[in-house]
């Protein structure tokens, strides 16, 4: 089995990493989980929180509000809704994420309030990572 696995994290923005990683902790909507090399075939979608990525070169950590990973033996395909580098999370940033979450909860339907106030709960978390 390799050591390190392809990691590749895309935003609509842009590409946020393409690199080696040993190591990628994904914040999953049903629970965190960390994928390694040789990790069995798994697509999930991700809450907001922390993606970290262990790699060769050191740790690199992104905010991401949601989307989607694809893990396979070989590596990890990760397409955010919206995802900043760690470092670059700001105050103004993680207010316009929070916006956008609201909107989400404020015309969601019934049946998917629970899951809306849970994502924004999730939303306000990803707020103590915020480099001031």
């Amino acid at each position: 089995m390799a050591d390190t696995m392809q990691f590749d994290l895309v935003s609509p923005e842009r590409k946020l990493a393409s690199v080696q990683a040993r190591e990628v902790r994904i914040p999953g909507a049903e629970g965190d989980l960390t994928a390694m090399p040789g990790h069995s075939a798994l697509i999930t979608t991700l809450r907001p929180g922390i993606l970290t990525v262990v790699g060769p070169e050191g740790t690199a950590e992104y905010a991401v509000t949601g989307g989607f990973a694809e893990i396979s033996a070989e590596g990890v395909s990760v397409l955010a809704e919206r995802g900043v580098p760690k470092a670059e999370l700001t105050a103004a940033i993680h207010a316009e994420m929070m916006a956008e979450a609201k909107k989400v909860v404020d015309v969601a339907h019934p049946s998917v309030t629970d899951a809306a106030v849970k994502m924004l709960s999730d939303m306000e978390a990803l707020g103590a990572h915020i480099n001031a």
